[in-house]
């Protein structure tokens, strides 16, 4: 398990494991209270429909439910990929904060931090060479890959997956007026080219905060998977 599990109260069984991160009776109460009434908004038919209500739920917006889109499965692969624990890699420290530490035994990592040598002789952004410094280590391959934040992450990620990297599923949601829109896109696009299941968001909103909401949803996913109540 990892530390970041072990802090927030993870088990190996799992038994404590709340969605949304409630643990007590009244934050359970809210919780269940909250989604409830985002289900009465969101219609709740397919696996893809669970990201778009997460969506209007981490924004508080229903209309943010038709921003909302997926290539391939991403549920299923997102589920299957928290079931073999494999890695989380997220694109800053906002996002990795964001993702829960119950429910799964898979290390949580951000990109930000590595390429500062590469950032320097190119003059690309820290994020964009984080994410291809920690392609090249194979970092990606089989991973949970997260973009919150930058828009330059998601096109750095882009080319990765042009060149062969193959995560087992992409959540993408940067946000911005510089380039965050067309970054998705440039995403959407490679990963449905390439076979790799991503969910990502039209327009100019997204952010952390939401990144970190549809990954913690693969979560939620997989522990209803592992309880019978999903098919994967």
């Amino acid at each position: 398990m990892s530390d970041d599990a072990r802090a927030d109260g993870g088990t190996a069984e799992f038994e404590e494991y709340a969605d949304l991160g409630a643990t007590t009776s009244d934050a359970m109460e809210i919780a269940e209270t909250s989604m409830d009434r985002v289900h009465d908004l969101v219609p709740q038919e397919t696996l893809a429909d669970r990201f778009r209500a997460k969506a209007v739920h981490a924004t508080g917006d229903p209309e943010f439910q038709h921003l909302v889109r997926v290539a391939g499965d991403p549920a299923r692969a997102g589920a299957r990929a928290v079931l073999d624990q494999r890695p989380i890699v997220t694109d800053i420290t906002m996002v990795k904060s964001g993702i829960t530490g119950r429910g799964h035994d898979c290390p949580v990592r951000k990109a930000i931090g590595n390429g500062a040598e590469l950032a320097a002789e190119t003059g690309m952004t820290r994020t964009a060479a984080s994410v291809l410094e920690l392609d090249r280590e194979g970092v990606y391959d089989g991973a949970i890959a997260v973009v919150g934040n930058a828009p330059t992450a998601a096109l750095a990620l882009a080319d990765c997956i042009e060149q062969g990297t193959r995560p087992a599923v992409v959540v993408a949601t940067p946000v911005g007026f510089v380039k965050a829109a067309d970054s998705r896109k440039r995403l959407r696009a490679v990963a449905a080219e390439h076979g790799v299941p991503a969910v990502t968001n039209v327009g100019r909103r997204g952010g952390s905060g939401l990144a970190a909401g549809l990954t913690n949803e693969l979560v939620h996913v997989a522990s209803d998977a592992r309880e019978g109540e999903v098919d994967l």
